[in-house]
């Protein structure tokens, strides 16, 4: 499968989650409460939901978390994934193109032969240069 088709069909996924997203917004009127501020904010908090299903454990392997807290995993990734899909939506942003954007990026700042098997922070590395 080549690029452009991996890209075309993310870009179909992301183009019906978000006609989804807008249909169950429009059957409740609550568009007017969809401020860009209060999707990120809506989103942060849906993020440290999915995140409290971690707290504590090893590592958090599905074999870990069990397959009742994994179906509560996966509906607080899905909650997060909608409000993120929803401040695109809002902010007429291509997340498809964002993402591709930021790779460039983090290739720059991360260049596999500088930093492979290592975790740490771009400015931590010896011969890191700021662009």
């Amino acid at each position: 499968m080549t690029a452009s088709c991996v890209k075309s069909g993310v870009d179909s996924d992301l183009m019906r989650l978000r006609a989804l997203v807008r249909a169950f917004v429009d059957e409740r009127d609550w568009d007017q409460f969809h401020t860009p501020k209060n999707l990120a904010s809506a989103l942060m908090v849906e993020a440290a939901e999915l995140l409290e299903h971690f707290q504590w454990l090893q590592s958090g392997r599905a074999e870990e978390l069990g397959a009742d807290k994994l179906v509560e995993v996966r509906h607080e990734m899905a909650d997060v994934l909608v409000y993120l899909v929803r401040l695109a939506d809002k902010l007429d942003v291509d997340l498809v193109a964002a993402v591709e954007e930021k790779m460039v990026l983090n290739r720059a700042k991360y260049p596999a032969e500088l930093v492979r098997g290592d975790a740490r922070k771009y400015y931590e590395y010896k011969d890191y240069k700021k662009t």
